[in-house]
């Protein structure tokens, strides 16, 4: 199970990468992630960094929270991670940063990580829930997108 979605964005991919990249801001954007921190001392993004995000799942519960990964971390170019299950990881959302003409393409993904929780999760309920994915990603990067298009933020 994998989708993804892009939108341009007036803004140079710099600031939104700062923005994206920093996951505390994670609950501006997000329809099911309320809030997020870094762990174990991490401060700001990094390779490696973990983080754990509190998860409101379509947008009514159940209320958890994950543990997840920094995999990708290229300022202004890329940013990514894993959600973990334990150490395994299930899930990696990854955001592009392409420079264009009038600003910036930003495109989130996910992909689901091949293995019988996949599996499983796709036969039941798996096209709902890449649906639902779509709809969040593109909600997510719309809501990026006036933040960093907003004249009090230029």
């Amino acid at each position: 199970m994998k989708a993804s979605v892009t939108v341009n964005m007036a803004a140079p991919a710099q600031k939104i990468w700062d923005l994206v990249a920093d996951v505390r801001n994670t609950g501006r954007f997000s329809p099911e992630v309320m809030e997020a921190e870094w762990l174990d001392g991490a401060t700001g993004p990094a390779l490696g960094a973990k983080f754990r995000g509190h998860v409101k799942r379509n947008e009514i519960g159940p209320v958890y929270w994950t543990t997840c990964r920094v995999t990708a971390c290229e300022p202004g170019s890329e940013f990514g991670f894993e959600v973990l299950l334990g150490d395994r990881p299930v899930n990696n959302w990854h955001y592009r940063f392409v420079p264009t003409g009038d600003g910036t393409d930003v495109t989130e993904s996910f992909r689901m990580t091949e293995g019988l929780l996949a599996t499983v999760f796709g036969l039941f309920g798996g096209q709902l829930r890449v649906r639902r994915n779509i709809r969040d990603m593109r909600k997510t990067l719309e809501r990026i997108k006036a933040v960093v298009e907003s004249p009090a933020e230029n």
